[in-house]
């Protein structure tokens, strides 16, 4: 990888996770020319794909529409996707899976994480999936560590310490989730928006995130500053930096 790609990291949960949550900071990345890779550690098949049970189908058959749905809405953003099928409600936490996850840290590079937050009363299976990310972040730059098919790293391999992003969960209120990002993807949010029409099975979810990338909007003017000559429409979507933050200028 050149030094000057960059490149954004999504680690979630189910197959539609990254649509609703990061749709905007991965379309925006894409827009700037930037590399986006969503990994989906489940397809969501028990628990978000109601719709396809009621329909009478099989549990292969649902993965395979989980699958095809959140590849279009991948393409619809600009980004990469592989999917690890780990299973949920519940997923498991397991060293196969942080063992999976180191590889993709080690063969993606990435520049900067996005996941869920570390807590979510409503879904076990968003925080597992987190907790999993923040620990492959970790194995994945140690050099005694292994890759899952038993070889040890070279020091290209290994990765520095990316920046984690927890994007904003369904309940934020119940999560505690206090954003202290504020991201404006004005321009990117008609790619966000292609991509949850390629989920039809959550077509409630449309509106809702639609509205909220509306509200994070007018907060992100009210806290932006007089003179960044932000469009009445500004879109927006919220995040917590888990990892301080390393500057030499405070603005």
């Amino acid at each position: 990888m050149a030094e000057s790609t960059r490149t954004l990291l999504v680690v979630s949960a189910h197959a539609g996770d990254f649509v609703w949550r990061a749709g905007g900071a991965i379309a925006a990345a894409t827009l700037r020319g930037e590399r986006a890779v969503v990994v989906c550690v489940s397809y969501g098949e028990r628990g978000e794909s109601a719709s396809q049970w009621l329909q009478g189908k099989s549990l292969d058959e649902i993965k395979a529409i989980r699958r095809e749905e959140a590849t279009a809405a991948a393409s619809a953003l600009g980004a990469e996707i592989e999917f690890l099928d780990a299973g949920d409600y519940p997923l498991l936490e397991s060293t196969e899976t942080v063992a999976k996850l180191v590889d993709v840290f080690r063969r993606v590079q990435p520049t900067v994480v996005l996941t869920h937050p570390l807590a979510d009363p409503y879904n076990g299976d968003h925080p597992a999936a987190a907790r999993m990310a923040l620990e492959a972040r970790v194995l994945a730059q140690a050099i005694g560590v292994a890759n899952s098919d038993g070889t040890f790293p070279t020091t290209d391999e290994i990765i520095g310490a990316p920046p984690v992003f927890f994007f904003e969960p369904h309940q934020p209120e119940q999560s505690d989730f206090k954003p202290n990002v504020l991201l404006d993807i004005t321009a990117a949010f008609p790619m966000k928006q292609k991509a949850m029409e390629c989920l039809p099975a959550q077509k409630h979810m449309w509106e809702y995130y639609t509205s909220l990338a509306v509200r994070r909007g007018v907060q992100l003017k009210r806290n932006a500053g007089p003179n960044l000559g932000l469009p009445v429409d500004t879109m927006g979507e919220a995040y917590v930096r888990y990892y301080p933050a390393v500057t030499d200028i405070l603005e």
